[in-house]
């Protein structure tokens, strides 16, 4: 199979605190949507880097699960996931050093220790897990 490619692109006028930004996606989901300095480090209304991250990492991590289980022949009933990503100050500037998952999940007819298997292997394999630099956390419920 040949290498998928998406694409995003920003565009950002002003200083880094006062100045603003777009993010455009190649799907138009996002469109010319504003980013800033307020929006990353405050409560201004808008989207950021680790706010994105955090949506391809829950996602990401979330369709992984649903292969590793129906591949182990038990198809999920429910997956809900959600995704912490932390940045902070280090010396030199800052760094997003982890990415907590909770996982939420409906599984009919499947054991505590398979389940817990499998969520890790889904961790691990999840492309978006193999390109994080931070630690990755997750914290896991069978219902």
């Amino acid at each position: 199979m040949a290498a998928i490619k998406r694409n995003a692109s920003a565009h950002w006028s002003g200083t880094g605190k006062e100045g603003k930004g777009t993010i455009t996606t190649q799907s138009g989901v996002l469109s010319n949507t504003p980013y800033s300095f307020s929006r990353r480090f405050g409560d201004e209304k808008g989207t950021n880097p680790e706010e994105l991250i955090a949506a391809a990492h829950a996602s990401c991590f979330t369709m992984a699960m649903a292969f590793q289980l129906t591949g182990a022949g038990k198809p999920p009933e429910s997956l809900d996931t959600s995704a912490v990503v932390s940045i902070e100050q280090v010396e030199g500037g800052f760094k997003i050093s982890s990415s907590a998952l909770t996982l939420k999940a409906r599984v009919p007819g499947l054991s505590k220790d398979e389940f817990m298997k499998l969520a890790e292997a889904a961790k691990a394999g999840c492309p978006v897990s193999k390109v994080l630099n931070a630690a990755i956390t997750l914290d896991a419920t069978l219902e």
